[in-house]
């Protein structure tokens, strides 16, 4: 089975080139997001069973000077690609994030609930589901949250090198969400693909993040203690912490119906974690 995958360098896109034969990867100088028609073109010229959109405008602060080029990627792209996908009669899963909803309250976001972003990453993202949905095809979308793995730059890598590097750190504590490990993220893509290709029935809108749900102090702490690292953190609030995209204080996701309809559990992160720090400590060698 023959999966073709846009992009090569982001975070799940690495993963999921590792984790089977048949993938047929196109980075940016092959498959320019920027421009959605050639993107459709790709799919429609290619021999493949079903499409993995894992690239993405994700520079959360820039796009907020920036929103039409992330429209283009975030919203256009996946729109285009999706159709494609329906015309040609193939699956597409595509991923998006917990962005799409407003941060509030205290409760797991359900699948269904009103989004409402906060910012135009958000608001970019959910354009791109919403084109995805209309497409008319064989689709999956995937909202995942916090994402991390040893390639690229993410709180993972950005925290062991504060860490070994200061005695005292302050880390946002207010802001709670599921770490999620790109290679658990790859999995569930991979899943989706084959059985959306065997039954179409399973389209739809699924969430997918790691457990337990924490802030990003104490996840802070997990990685401190699984490094080997002592800093000492100090939990601050978001305010003490200004960025030009407000962030989500709520990022915890609901996945029971990805578990009920893909038989995809939702993973500890933890143990994620220490498989991504053993890469890491292997690299660093």
């Amino acid at each position: 089975m023959s999966i073709l995958v846009f992009g090569t360098t982001g975070q799940v896109s690495q993963e999921l080139a590792r984790r089977r034969e048949g993938i047929i990867a196109l980075g940016r100088d092959q498959a320019d997001l920027s421009d959605p028609a050639a993107c459709a073109k790709l799919i429609t010229e290619t021999d493949c069973h079903a499409v993995i959109n894992a690239a993405a405008y994700t520079a959360v602060d820039k796009a907020e000077s920036d929103e039409a080029m992330a429209a283009l990627v975030n919203g256009a792209a996946p729109t285009a690609m999706a159709t494609a996908c329906a015309a040609k009669g193939i699956p597409f899963v595509h991923i998006s994030t917990d962005y799409v909803f407003d941060g509030t309250g205290d409760q797991p976001w359900m699948v269904n609930d009103l989004t409402a972003p906060l910012g135009a990453y958000g608001r970019t993202k959910l354009t791109g589901e919403e084109g995805v949905r209309a497409a008319g095809g064989t689709y999956g979308i995937l909202r995942t949250s916090w994402v991390f793995s040893a390639h690229g730059n993410n709180f993972v890598k950005t925290m062991r090198r504060l860490g070994a590097e200061r005695d005292r750190l302050t880390i946002v504590a207010d802001q709670i969400g599921g770490p999620t490990a790109a290679g658990d993220i790859a999995d569930a893509c991979l899943a989706m693909a084959d059985q959306l290709l065997a039954d179409s029935g399973k389209s739809g809108t699924y969430h997918f993040a790691g457990g337990p749900d924490v802030s990003w102090a104490d996840f802070a702490r997990e990685i401190f203690a699984q490094s080997n690292l002592t800093p000492e953190v100090v939990d601050i609030p978001t305010s003490d912490f200004p960025t030009p995209a407000a962030r989500p204080a709520n990022s915890r996701m609901d996945c029971s119906t990805l578990e009920t309809v893909f038989g995809i559990t939702r993973l500890d992160w933890r143990v994620s974690l220490a498989d991504v720090i053993k890469e890491l400590s292997n690299d660093e060698a």
